[in-house]
C-alpha cells in the first residue's frame, strides 16, 4: 500500500460513507501510514471537517518545497533561445544535408537564427539576446537541451507535459503535488494557474484533478485584471459578515454530512464542501497575495511593466506564502506558436517576459527562496531548424529545450544536446516523463510510489515510464 494512495469511489471511502463512519477516516489513515512505514500526517480539522490540503511528509528528503512553472505555451524555438546552432548558417537558404524530420507540416530550407547568442556567467552558457535578462542568472540554471515528446501537435503535447499522458483523463502535475504533499498555505489554493486574457489550448484540462479529489484541481486566475479583489470570483459574500458566513457554512456542512451519511461516497460533494471552506479562508489572503501595490518601488521596476511582469511578481508572492504549485502561462491560446515571421513574433513575446523572468530568479535568490523553489521554463515542444513559409518554424517534438533553476538543481550546467542542426535529441535524451520524475524527486516524492487507485489500477503521473536524472541534481 503506497502512503499516498487513497481509495477512489467504490473503495474504503464508499464503505465508510455507507456506514456513517466518515470520521473514522482519520483513524484509518493512521493505520495505513503505519502499514506504509513512513507516517502519514493527520489531516487538520478546518471548519468542523478534515482538510485534504494538510501537510504530508514526502517519501524522502526534499530539496524543493514548491514549483513555479513558466509556461511559454505554443512552443518557443530552442534554436532561437538556448540552443545555438551556428552550422545552420552554412546551409542558409538551402536544404539541409539530412532529410527534414516529419512534423505537423512540411518545412523547407535551413533557417539560422536571426538572433545573436553570447556567453553568460562563469559557466559561459550561450543564450540568445531574446533572453539576455535570464542569461544574467545562467549560473543558477540547468539547461536541458535534449527534451523530446511524442507527437508534434499542441493538444496531446500539452496534456503529456501537464498530465503525463497525451489522450487519457489524468490528473495534472500540480494536482499530483498537492495531493502528495498538501499545502504550506491553508488560506490559498495549493495549486494556482495564471493565464492572462483567457484559457490556453485545452483550457482547464491543463490543471485538472481528474479522478483525484476536486480540491487538488488548479484554481485559474486571469491576472490581466488590476483589482486584486476580483481576480478570484466568489470569495466574498456582500450580504454577510465573516461571523455570519461561518455560521452559514457550519450549517451547510452539517446538512451535507447528513446527506453524505445516507448515500455512497460522492467525490463531487466532497469537492464542493472543501471549495466553500477554501473560499471562506481566502477572503483576506487572496486580496493580499495578488495586490502588488505594496511592493517596494525598486522591486516593481526590476520586474518591469505589463501583465507578464505583474503575474511573475504575483508568482513570487504566492510562492513565499506557501502555494505549492504556481503555473504562469504566457496568455490565451498559443501565443508562442510562430509559424510565420519568427523574428518579429519571438522578439515581441520575449520582450514581454524576459525582464520579469530574470527579475524573478534574482528576487527569489536575494530572499533566500530560490534554493527551495523549483523554477521550470519552457513550452510543450520546440520548433524546427528549417523554415516554414520562409519566415517561421513548425512544431518540433523530436528535440527541444527547457531549463530548471533552484530547488536543488545543479546550476550553470547544460544537460544533453540535440544534433548539430537542432533537429532531434541526440545526447542524453530526456523524455517528458523523465523531467516529471526528476521534478517529483526534487520535491521528495518517488514517482513510482505517488499513486492513486482508480478503476482497479494504480495510476501515477509518469504512467509506466520515467527515470530520475541524477546529473542535473546538485
Amino acid at each position: 500500500m503506497n502512503c499516498c494512495e487513497e481509495s477512489g469511489p467504490g473503495g474504503r471511502r464508499e464503505f465508510l460513507g455507507r456506514t456513517g463512519l466518515g470520521l473514522g477516516l482519520l483513524g484509518l489513515r493512521s493505520l495505513l501510514a503505519e502499514e506504509d512505514g513512513r507516517g502519514l500526517q493527520a489531516a487538520v480539522p478546518v471548519g468542523g471537517g478534515l482538510n485534504p490540503l494538510a501537510l504530508r511528509p514526502p517519501h524522502a528528503a526534499a530539496t524543493a518545497k514548491r514549483v513555479i512553472h513558466i509556461f511559454l505555451n505554443g512552443g518557443p524555438s530552442h534554436v532561437d533561445t538556448f540552443d545555438h546552432k551556428p552550422l545552420l548558417k552554412r546551409y542558409i537558404g538551402r536544404t539541409l544535408p539530412v532529410p527534414n524530420l516529419q512534423t505537423e507540416s512540411p518545412t523547407e530550407f535551413s533557417f539560422p537564427s536571426p538572433f545573436t547568442f553570447r556567453r553568460y556567467g562563469e559557466s559561459g552558457i550561450e543564450v540568445s539576446d531574446l533572453f539576455r535578462h535570464v542569461g544574467e542568472s545562467i549560473d543558477d540554471i540547468c539547461v536541458i537541451r535534449s527534451m523530446y515528446a511524442d507527437v508534434p501537435n499542441h493538444e496531446p503535447s500539452l496534456m503529456l507535459l501537464n498530465c503525463g499522458t497525451a489522450n487519457q483523463f489524468r490528473p495534472s502535475m500540480g494536482a499530483w503535488l498537492t495531493y502528495g504533499l498538501g499545502s504550506e498555505c491553508q488560506d490559498l489554493p495549493g495549486f494556482i494557474a495564471m493565464c492572462p486574457g483567457g484559457y490556453p489550448i485545452k483550457g482547464t484540462d491543463n490543471w485538472r484533478s481528474a479522478f483525484l479529489p476536486g480540491i487538488f484541481q488548479g484554481t485559474h486566475v486571469d491576472p490581466a485584471g488590476r483589482d486584486p479583489r476580483r481576480l478570484i470570483d466568489f470569495t466574498r459574500n456582500s450580504r454577510l459578515d465573516r461571523g455570519g458566513q461561518r455560521r452559514l457554512l457550519d450549517l451547510l456542512r452539517a446538512m451535507n454530512s447528513r446527506h453524505r451519511s445516507q448515500r455512497t461516497s460522492d467525490p463531487r460533494l466532497e469537492a464542493r464542501v472543501q471549495s466553500f471552506e477554501q473560499a471562506f479562508r481566502m477572503q483576506t489572503a487572496a486580496a493580499d497575495a495578488f495586490d502588488v501595490s505594496d511592493e517596494p518601488r525598486h522591486i516593481q521596476e526590476m520586474y518591469g511593466e505589463g501583465v507578464q511582469s505583474r503575474q511573475l511578481l504575483i508568482a513570487r508572492r504566492l510562492s513565499e506564502r506557501g502555494v505549492r504549485f504556481v503555473q504562469v502561462w504566457h496568455g490565451e491560446g498559443q501565443p508562442w506558436d510562430s509559424h510565420a515571421n519568427i523574428r518579429r513574433e519571438h522578439k515581441r513575446l520575449a520582450g514581454q517576459c524576459s525582464q520579469a523572468i530574470g527579475a524573478l530568479l534574482k528576487d527569489l535568490k536575494q530572499r533566500g527562496l530560490l534554493e527551495e523553489t523549483l523554477v521550470l521554463w519552457g513550452g510543450e515542444f520546440g520548433r524546427t531548424p528549417t523554415a516554414q513559409d520562409g519566415t517561421g518554424r513548425d512544431h518540433n517534438h523530436h528535440g527541444f529545450t527547457v531549463w530548471l533553476a533552484g530547488g536543488g538543481v545543479r546550476g550553470g550546467t547544460v544537460y544533453g544536446a540535440t544534433d548539430e542542426l537542432g533537429w532531434k535529441a541526440a545526447k542524453n535524451p530526456v523524455h517528458v516523463h523523465d523531467l516529471q520524475a526528476t521534478m517529483l524527486h526534487l520535491m521528495g516524492l518517488d514517482h513510482e510510489r505517488l499513486t492513486y487507485r482508480y478503476a482497479g489500477r494504480d495510476f501515477r503521473l509518469t504512467d509506466v515510464g520515467g527515470r530520475v536524472i541524477p546529473e542535473i541534481i546538485a
